[in-house]
């Protein structure tokens, strides 16, 4: 039988055990810009490219603060982001009413992916058309987690969704072993070097159109916990211009290289 006789809603299995449904969820998440998330010790760092659909718009935002300790960066449909997000932040401040402190960071995520792995199993409704990535610290340390359309949730040391993000995840897997020990600016510039791994040739990281969020420590103790904070327009252009740097001082270092090996 054809495809569409099975992808009239999600709960219905096709012959292979596929839901297409869900397959079309997690295509939607693939159209949507690219976003990165990273942690160390200390930190966790979240960065994105924003769209603009034309000229005159203006540029959609890709991370939002969900309590002081985290945050989510999205990939996908903005409106489910959205509704999500919103669950979110209501089981954060139910927990801080009821119980006086802050949520675990994996008790929340496991919140969401509960919710959405439910759309799954009633006729008439659909999955989420939206990949998330969860910075947040806890009494554990920091943490990202990575959600998709089906409910799947995990934790990861660094994950990259999106559009072209495989060229981001091979940058990351490369440099895996230099996130735990990195200092909270040393791992921002790891992300942004990520985030450039995705661009086309004609376009650059400005300060339109990158959007960085950290949440860490500073210190020992409370009191020097670093809220969630999303950072926009010029208070990421220092950022932007070190990692351009960067790159300009290795191309510098590779022409070098060439000319002598041409002497030889």
């Amino acid at each position: 039988m054809f495809r569409n006789n099975y992808d009239n809603d999600s709960v219905t299995f096709s012959p292979q055990g596929r839901i297409f449904q869900v397959e079309y969820a997690a295509e939607a998440v693939k159209q949507g810009s690219v976003v990165v998330g990273l942690t160390s010790k200390t930190h966790a760092v979240l960065v994105a490219i924003k769209r603009n659909a034309e000229e005159l718009s203006s540029y959609q935002k890709k991370l939002f603060a969900i309590d002081e300790h985290v945050g989510l960066a999205i990939a996908g449909l903005t409106s489910d982001a959205r509704v999500l997000s919103n669950f979110m932040k209501q089981q954060c401040l139910s927990q801080r009413l009821t119980y006086g402190r802050d949520m675990p960071v994996e008790t929340l995520v496991s919140l969401i992916g509960e919710k959405a792995q439910r759309n799954t199993q009633h006729y008439g409704k659909r999955p989420y058309g939206v990949g998330l990535l969860v910075a947040g610290i806890d009494e554990t340390g920091p943490h990202l987690y990575e959600f998709q359309p089906s409910g799947m949730t995990q934790e990861m040391v660094a994950c990259a969704i999106g559009a072209r993000s495989q060229m981001a995840r091979t940058y990351l897997e490369k440099n895996a072993e230099k996130f735990p020990d990195c200092g909270r600016e040393d791992l921002i510039k790891h992300g942004l070097k990520a985030l450039k791994e995705t661009l086309v040739q004609d376009r650059e990281l400005t300060v339109d159109n990158t959007s960085v969020g950290v949440v860490g420590l500073t210190g020992t103790g409370k009191k020097s916990l670093e809220f969630f904070k999303v950072h926009d327009g010029n208070e990421v252009k220092d950022w932007i211009n070190s990692v351009s740097d960067d790159a300009e001082a290795g191309g510098e270092t590779a022409e070098g290289e060439g000319m002598q090996v041409d002497d030889e």
